[in-house]
């Protein structure tokens, strides 16, 4: 569940880029109608492993933020900083 959801994320980010998504619209895309919540920490936990990787970041007021650092909605988009390698 954990790549399904990793996948998920990558895909939205790169087809709303520049903008950003919501976790829950992750949650609802790979969830069932009623069961869609349940899946939100997990959603979480997955933004915030792809953030730690460098491929998206994860903002709340237009600032890049860790989760568990910051409380509140926050939003994901696509990493702007530039990747070394």
């Amino acid at each position: 569940m954990a790549q399904d959801l990793e996948q998920t994320i990558l895909e939205m980010v790169t087809d709303r880029d520049p903008g950003t998504i919501c976790p829950s619209e992750v949650a609802r895309r790979v969830g069932s109608a009623d069961g869609w919540r349940d899946l939100m920490p997990d959603v979480r936990a997955a933004a915030q492993r792809l953030a730690e990787g460098g491929q998206v970041e994860i903002t709340q007021g237009g600032e890049v933020v860790r989760l568990g650092e910051t409380k509140g909605p926050v939003r994901i988009r696509k990493s702007q900083a530039p990747r070394s390698g």
